[in-house]
């Protein structure tokens, strides 16, 4: 005999309904909860091993432009402070006494970085043998020692001491690639969304063409290393590592990201536009040119800066071309070599030593800083700009 339905609440169908319902906005909150708890824990730990990075430890030293020192730096320093200044502090000094004669045999006083170990057991992220960490304490009792802000991590290119390394190099690397992304995709992906939106023929040709376009959005990031590799470095002999060979393998990998959201953006105009353009003698690129483009610009930005902010994270294709070598100083066009942020972090990554994995989530710290600034711009940009139809 079939179950006749009343419509009631008491109806056991509409109860089992009801109750499929609740424990599915249970299974959907449960996830939600889930997600913003790793997201959370993701960011706690980053921030509680980089945060460290942004301090570093001092100490007050005097230093002495001796005969020993225009030999070797640290003959500068007292004895029994070599083993807590850093290297790097002092190993300058031959070369300034060289280029500044007059500085031979004057003493001065000045506040210097000690060792990578020195500062992470300041931070008491390490230990320090006996003695050398009764000796510290006593230089942190007297007033010698101190804590400020690191700001060599933002103004200085790697190194392989740690307690030098910074990201200066990197920031500038990833700027120079962006650039030449921008300049290399930009144009020519907008051009072919255009073409393709507004004056190609719907034919077999066209289809296969936007097949081929979508697939490439979903092609692994590698291959677009590889492909840079063969094209741009064995081919054409763009310099390897550089900036360019950089950005115009990260163009080929944006491409197919601005086509689409050009594309997408110029569709969202209304046809009564292109009519009304039409109806008063415009001809095709003048409706595209003062009409359909002007309209759909917030669009394409939006696109294009969020593909950017894709290329700003990669890694493995810029690896491929040489994008990981170790780059003390800023290069200073697109032509000298060059690394990127996340080519910097993994570096890092791979040192053994406390203070490079310091540095390492610092890093990481700073580029998810660039990303979601880059995405805040996109949405903000949509935002201002959207019309709605």
């Amino acid at each position: 005999m079939q179950r006749r339905l009343t419509g009631s609440a008491n109806d056991p169908l509409i109860r089992a309904r009801y109750r499929r319902e609740a424990r599915f906005r249970g299974y959907s909150i449960a996830a939600l909860f889930v997600a913003f708890g790793i997201i959370i824990a993701f960011f706690t730990d980053i921030i509680g091993q980089g945060h460290g990075a942004f301090w570093r430890t001092e100490i007050k030293v005097t230093l002495d432009y001796n005969e020993r020192a225009e030999r070797i730096g640290q003959f500068a320093i007292a004895e029994d402070l070599r083993d807590i200044v850093s290297r790097g502090a002092v190993r300058g000094i031959p070369l300034e006494i060289r280029n500044n004669p007059e500085r031979a045999g004057i003493t001065r006083e000045a506040w210097v970085p000690v060792k990578s170990t020195i500062d992470q057991y300041v931070k008491g992220k390490d230990e320090l043998e006996p003695a050398l960490a009764r000796q510290v304490d006593a230089l942190l009792a007297e007033g010698v020692m101190r804590t400020t802000f690191n700001w060599a991590f933002f103004t200085s290119g790697d190194s392989k001491l740690p307690e030098l390394a910074g990201i200066f190099s990197a920031a500038v690397g990833s700027i120079l690639v962006l650039a030449v992304t921008l300049v290399f995709a930009f144009p020519i992906g907008v051009m072919s969304a255009i073409y393709l939106e507004e004056f190609a023929p719907d034919n077999k040709l066209t289809q296969a063409i936007e097949v081929n376009i979508n697939n490439l959005a979903a092609v692994p990031s590698i291959i677009f290393g590889l492909l840079g590799l063969a094209v741009f470095i064995n081919t054409l002999g763009v310099p390897r590592s550089s900036a360019l060979v950089g950005g115009l393998t990260l163009g080929l990998m944006t491409l197919p990201i601005i086509i689409i959201s050009t594309r997408a953006a110029l569709r969202s105009v209304p046809d009564p536009i292109r009519l009304g353009a039409f109806a008063m003698g415009c001809s095709r690129w003048q409706v595209v040119r003062d009409h359909v483009l002007p309209l759909s610009l917030p669009g394409i930005l939006t696109g294009t800066i969020i593909g950017l902010a894709q290329a700003m994270g990669e890694t493995a294709p810029l690896i491929i071309v040489g994008m990981i070598a170790y780059i003390p100083e800023a290069p200073s066009s697109i032509f000298d070599s060059a690394t990127v942020l996340p080519a910097q972090i993994f570096t890092w990554a791979g040192e053994p030593r406390q203070a490079f994995s310091e540095k390492t989530a610092a890093g990481i710290m700073v580029l998810l800083a660039i990303l979601l600034t880059l995405n805040a711009t996109a949405v903000l940009l949509r935002r201002k700009f959207e019309r709605r139809w």
